[in-house]
């Protein structure tokens, strides 16, 4: 179809399926961009629409689109919302098994099946391989995409195995999306998937109605209370541990604020109950880790504090962007002290352990799980951490950074926020199940149950719920599952019990530990790239005078932006009516009048002549936010 017919039909598939007008900046030049069959980069800041780039052409034309993405969770979303749109989807991830595999690349095979999300490790299995060719793929959508580029704050090699399957759909085009990649990054994703033309297509970075701030303060829970305070409505808090996250919502909740926590660690029972509460404004504030926020689309979140500093900003800039997406007026803060300065100082040499540290953690790994050498390959193990590192007396650091850097030399993967639901499948004959049922009439509730509410359960694994077959046969959940163990001794099902223990597996078969070989070349740079990249955070942090946006565009490589208006910068130039160069010489005025001796604020102000008073006060109040003076009940003004 020509252009116009091409404009026509994506916005008449906008319309029928989402509801909307029209589409989003930059929007429609990408989707009519892979339907003339060309490759694209699409840099999307969070909550910019990054999934219609790929899902909208897919309907519009014949054939499947491949969806790549690393996030487990975020592909079952997808596959949800789309299905909620009676539009075809299904999954294959890391975890399932051969059988569940094979079944669902036949279903997409023989069904009219739009979208098949994909993790990045089933791209080099032999079944994949084999399945591919009957697949009809007319688009590649790579989600995340800045994890393949090692210079990203989140590479994964699987991902650069994506170019290769290029090579078996000749002509099929490639659609890369990512929310936050530096300029190299984005040149390194379109050089490693095989673009010709490098074709970005750049969302601004803007978020007009998104105010940034960054205060240094003595007290982060009292700082906590007072943002809330003045900013009513639905909140984040990300904090650096698990424990911080409990500790910091138990105190708001000591506070009255309607507060919960939540973290990887967390059953998946637990985690689903507290975002459904915080969607559903039950909580008002959630207390998390970075495990929360991936794929959630709550549009009415009016702060997002960060309790402790990230590593970088990319990360801060994903987090801050769930603030306001309803593009009212919304506030990112980001709080620190002394303290994170220093940790943010020394985390490169944490994250990148020595090689022979490295070499250790494996072998207490292999000697955990009892792998023995030339074993273990594509296998996955329940790991429990906690028990590993009291077991092994080893630092959680090096043990997190050294698996990291494990996972980068694609040794091993491991995974803390793992949940793979409940199945059953029938493994009997309809006459044998008969007789069971006239044997054991105490199962008959049960079954008939099961093959009531459960379609297609005789044909394939199918995924259950414990608590939902437990009410209606009216049992606990605990007797419910007992039943079901007696079902699989006797052969009548196979019943897979919930699995969320976090799980490792062994890409490669386990070596002795003087083989493990890891390039030192490419190790050594990426801790060069990750040292740059928490130095910017750092200055970012500490910067005194530009616009926060505009450092933040600066940094993603959006030179257009303008200074925003509303960042704690700006709000305060404008307050005191001044350009940032006067703002810095009145400070330098200020700190040298009182180097030697305190002053009386007034006298101070006095000395400064030729200022109206209302500046030096702004100045000076900023100095005391910033930890740069103090004044005393007195009203002396002093160095700090």
């Amino acid at each position: 179809m020509n252009t116009q017919e091409s404009r026509l039909t994506i916005h008449k598939l906008l319309k029928e399926y989402w509801g909307f007008d029209s589409f989003r900046p930059f929007q429609e030049e990408i989707i009519l961009q892979v339907m003339a069959g060309k490759d694209a980069l699409a840099l999307m800041p969070t909550g910019g629409g990054k999934s219609l780039c790929y899902q909208v052409p897919a309907l519009a034309a014949d054939g499947l689109c491949l969806v790549i993405s690393p996030l487990i969770a975020l592909m079952k979303d997808q596959v949800q919302n789309l299905r909620k749109k009676n539009i075809t989807a299904y999954s294959i991830y890391a975890g399932m098994s051969r059988k569940e595999v094979i079944h669902t690349f036949k279903t997409v095979i023989h069904s009219n099946c739009k979208f098949l999300y994909i993790s990045p490790e089933r791209l080099e299995s032999s079944l994949f391989k084999e399945f591919l060719p009957g697949l009809n793929v007319k688009l590649v959508a790579v989600d995340e995409a800045h994890c393949i580029s090692q210079w990203g704050y989140d590479f994964r090699p699987p991902y650069l195995r994506i170019a290769s399957i290029r090579e078996e759909l000749p002509g099929v085009p490639v659609l890369a999306l990512t929310a936050s990649a530096t300029p190299g990054v984005q040149e390194d994703i379109c050089t490693k998937l095989g673009f010709k033309d490098h074709p970005v297509f750049r969302q601004s970075f803007e978020r007009s109605n998104l105010s940034y701030s960054v205060f240094k303060v003595d007290s982060k829970i009292n700082k906590i209370l007072e943002i809330l305070n003045k900013v009513p409505g639905s909140s984040i808090v990300y904090c650096k541990s698990r424990k911080r996250a409990r500790e910091i919502s138990e105190l708001l909740r000591l506070q009255q604020v309607a507060a919960d926590h939540y973290h990887a660690g967390l059953s998946q029972d637990d985690r689903s109950r507290k975002q459904e509460d915080w969607i559903h404004n039950k909580t008002r504030v959630i207390v998390c880790t970075n495990a929360f926020g991936m794929g959630i689309d709550k549009p009415d979140v009016r702060s997002v504090i960060h309790a402790d500093a990230p590593d970088c900003l990319e990360s801060y800039y994903q987090e801050a962007g769930r603030a306001g997406r309803d593009g009212k007026t919304a506030y990112a803060v980001l709080l620190h002290d002394e303290r994170d300065m220093v940790e943010l100082g020394s985390l490169t040499e944490r994250r990148f352990p020595p090689i022979e540290e490295i070499r250790k953690v494996y072998q207490s790994v292999a000697n955990y799980l009892q792998v023995p050498a030339g074993g273990g390959a594509s296998q996955y193990y329940d790991f429990d951490i906690a028990d590993f590192l009291r077991k092994f007396k080893l630092n959680s650091y090096l043990v997190i950074y050294s698996l990291k850097a494990l996972e980068q030399e694609d040794w091993l993967s491991f995974n803390e926020q793992v949940f793979f639901p409940s199945t059953i499948q029938f493994t009997t004959g309809k006459d044998y199940l008969h007789a069971f049922e006239k044997d054991q009439p105490g199962s008959v509730p049960l079954v008939k149950t099961l093959l009531r509410i459960y379609e297609g359960i005789f044909d394939q694994p199918t995924f259950i719920s414990e608590a939902v077959i437990a009410n209606m046969i009216k049992k606990s959940i605990t007797e419910t599952r007992d039943q079901l163990i007696i079902l699989q001794r006797a052969g009548v099902i196979d019943y897979r019990p919930k699995k969320e223990n976090a799980q490792l597996q062994f890409l490669r078969s386990r070596v002795r530990t003087e083989e493990l070989s890891i390039n030192r070349v490419a190790y050594q740079q990426r801790k060069e790239k990750a040292g740059e990249r928490t130095r910017q955070m750092i200055q970012y942090m500490n910067e005194k005078h530009q616009c926060r946006s505009l450092f933040i565009g600066a940094y993603f490589g959006d030179l257009a932006l303008k200074a925003c208006g509303i960042c704690d910068h700006c709000l305060r130039l404008k307050a005191a009516e001044m350009t940032a160069p006067e703002f810095e010489q009145l400070s330098h005025r200020i700190l040298d009048r009182i180097r030697e001796e305190p002053l009386p604020a007034r006298d101070l102000v006095s000395m400064l002549g030729g200022i109206k008073k209302e500046k030096a006060w702004k100045v000076i109040e900023f100095l005391q936010a910033e930890n740069k003076v103090d004044i005393d009940p007195g009203g002396w003004v002093r160095r700090k």
